[in-house]
């Protein structure tokens, strides 16, 4: 009878091996950059509460990147580091439309993160995430981007686009922490985790968080275009689709004006079925919401609507909301 042989030692080669090596690689670059951010009072307190969330600092003068419900209440927080260290911090600007905040420690020379380019990521590529939820330092769960070009409500109601789908493990205290690639850039903010479809975790992608970042760091806010329109998705009668030749078969019917918006000083009529903006079909209130987006506050548009039985364009000069 042959004696067993032992199994031989992994090589540096094996597949295990490269994985670990590239999971410890982005959190050595990732982690030093990651801090707990508390709000309220004495920070012991706040980790017997729980009240608590993640952040990464982006910038080397301390601003950094958080979820917007970890601070949705305060104008200043503290943030701890991984080595100890914690200095406070004050809310530079919050956009509640993609969940995102950006703060400024009172510190400077900090470690920092590099946002990676979200156009590079691909379905099942290496993620990791990393969060200092409820003072544990440095947790740490790996796994692969899922989807790409997800659609994730936000509290406010808003639809926040180009999400990136995860089955890196998280818990609510990694809220506002990076989600990395392999070299330990940051590809996203995690956001969300729907614990009963076994750990699917939703992350903001780095190109939105770099827009954020920037329209913050200008402008001071998020500027955002608006009609001054309360609106809802309607369907079209396929016999008028036909009738003007449409390709949308659903569109935005204005219910109300506000009395100072931008469509009170317009043409633009309650009953209106806005079914384009610029040439550009919107099929409902989400779709119009992404297309003001894409436009500067002050911009001119021209908003294709049916009006009974015709169509018609009406010239509307959007504004910041109040």
């Amino acid at each position: 009878m042959l004696d067993a042989v032992p199994p031989e030692p992994s090589s540096p080669t094996d597949p295990l091996d490269a994985y670990s090596a590239a999971v410890v690689g982005a959190v050595d670059e990732v982690g030093p950059a990651v801090v707990s951010v508390y709000v309220g009072g004495a920070a012991e307190a706040e980790r017997a509460r729980g009240g608590a969330g993640s952040g990464v600092v982006v910038t080397p003068d301390g601003y950094l990147l958080t979820n917007e419900h970890v601070v949705q209440r305060v104008t200043q927080a503290r943030v701890t580091f991984v080595d100890g260290r914690t200095v406070p911090a004050v809310v530079a600007g919050r956009d509640p439309a993609t969940d995102l905040a950006v703060l400024r420690a009172q510190a400077g020379a900090l470690p920092y993160a590099r946002l990676a380019s979200t156009q590079r990521l691909r379905a099942g590529q290496l993620v990791v995430a990393v969060g200092n939820p409820f003072g544990f330092e440095s947790t740490v769960s790996a796994g692969v981007v899922s989807a790409l070009g997800r659609s994730l409500r936000s509290r406010h109601g808003r639809l926040i686009e180009g999400v990136v789908q995860h089955s890196a493990a998280l818990n609510p205290g990694n809220s506002g922490g990076p989600l990395t690639d392999a070299h330990g850039r940051v590809a996203g903010i995690n956001t969300a985790i729907i614990a009963m479809a076994q750990g699917i975790g939703f992350a903001i992608p780095a190109s939105t968080a770099q827009w954020v970042l920037t329209e913050i760091l200008t402008q001071g806010r998020v500027r955002r275009a608006w009609l001054g329109v309360g609106a809802r998705d309607r369907p079209l009668d396929l016999r008028l689709v036909r009738a003007l030749g449409l390709t949308a078969t659903r569109a935005v019917e204005v219910l109300s004006r506000e009395s100072e918006g931008p469509a009170a000083e317009s043409d633009l009529q309650p009953g209106d079925l806005i079914v384009a903006v610029d040439d550009s079909y919107v099929d409902g209130v989400d779709a119009l919401h992404r297309r003001l987006s894409r436009v500067p506050p002050g911009s001119t548009l021209t908003l294709q609507v049916v009006r009974r039985t015709q169509l018609v364009n009406v010239a509307l000069t959007v504004r910041e909301p109040p």
